[in-house]
């Protein structure tokens, strides 16, 4: 049996910064301004706790979910990240590779390489295209004709990037991210969409539409008067909005406010399996992975992104068992509950062992 380079996240996340440069790490880690958005990030899950059932019989767990028909070993998506392929040549093949081998979802995005099709066939796991649109109504026909013939599950559509945000440690080294200096089209187009985008769009789809970005019940109720088929919950990681709530606290508002009947996605700060099972009973369906996919990208390539979601997934097996719930359908809100933070929220509190040789 092979042996196992990593067996805890801290080392993961360790290996990437020591992989990495300066500009690379900080393009992971950073947030936009004063990263205060970022930070509400880990607050809000930080001041969740949980509390456990008894003497239920957890003998056997069960975290497995499915998503527009495709059954998921756990409730986790690889979300999106422009210039992946600097994690990793392979950008968004690797991702998709990783996420079938773990049996999960992968959304490519794209502002990474490489192109739609080899994406699509790098791997046959259920992958979603994320779009950011550079063009006008046939520039957007066109990639949608390409990603429905690769055969994608669906199309995400990108909502909280109307400009690009002032990311201070890339401005303060003068650094251009990749994912906006290799010729990614007009970013007016971005700030231009509209609903009737949306709206156009998904009259022409042959394959599920979904929205990313959201975190108001207004646009929850809007997007699914227009029919889309999922909600995608997110503040970009913090690298949009500064000054933002926590994406824990826009899960809690929108489902305390509505149910929604359809996915519900959400990201922003997820990185344990304790992280993903208050998700999931505060009403989440799946938990995108940002920060750590590319952490694991970067410590390792594909085989660890495998492991990191092997030992993800480990987690939220105990965590689910001392939870006394043997299945995601067991997840409810009476597990969570208001708690004192124990530490400084930021990007790095979920990994208190982690000794860094310099600071980031």
């Amino acid at each position: 049996m092979k042996k196992e380079r990593f067996r805890t996240l801290h080392e993961i996340v360790k290996a990437a910064r020591l992989n990495l440069n300066q500009t690379h790490w900080d393009y992971l880690v950073g947030g936009t301004e004063t990263e205060t958005t970022l930070r509400r990030n880990r607050h809000a899950i930080d001041t969740k706790a949980l509390r456990p059932h008894v003497l239920n019989d957890v003998s056997a767990i069960d975290c497995q979910t499915s998503f527009f028909g495709h059954t998921l070993a756990m409730p986790l998506l690889l979300a999106p990240i422009g210039s992946l392929q600097v994690f990793d040549p392979g950008g968004g093949a690797s991702a998709a590779q990783g996420a079938e081998a773990a049996g999960i979802l992968a959304m490519a995005s794209s502002v990474c390489t490489p192109s739609i099709e080899e994406i699509a066939a790098s791997a046959q796991g259920p992958k979603i295209y994320q779009l950011y649109v550079r063009g006008d109504d046939a520039w957007v026909d066109e990639i949608l004709e390409r990603v429905t013939a690769s055969g994608y599950v669906g199309l995400c559509l990108t909502v909280d990037t109307a400009v690009v945000s002032r990311r201070e440690r890339d401005i303060a080294k003068r650094v251009i991210p990749t994912s906006q200096a290799a010729g990614n089209g007009d970013f007016t187009y971005q700030a231009k969409l509209s609903w009737r985008e949306v709206e156009r769009l998904k009259s022409i789809s042959n394959i599920p539409i979904l929205l990313k970005g959201l975190s108001r019940v207004d646009d929850v109720k809007r997007a699914l008067d227009l029919g889309v088929d999922a909600i995608y919950l997110s503040n970009h990681g913090g690298r949009q909005l500064d000054q933002g709530p926590g994406a824990l606290d826009i899960l809690e508002n929108v489902v305390s406010q509505m149910e929604v009947p359809v996915p519900l996605i959400i990201d922003g700060g997820f990185y344990r399996g304790s992280d993903v099972v208050k998700a999931i009973a505060m009403g989440a369906d799946l938990v995108g992975l940002g920060r750590l996919e590319g952490w694991a990208l970067a410590a390792g390539g594909v085989e660890a992104l495998v492991q990191c979601l092997a030992i993800l997934r480990a987690e939220i097996i105990e965590t689910m068992a001392l939870c006394g719930t043997p299945t995601l359908a067991d997840l409810n809100p009476s597990l969570v509950e208001p708690a004192p933070l124990v530490s400084t929220p930021d990007v790095l509190s979920a990994f208190p062992l982690l000794q860094l040789d310099e600071g980031y």
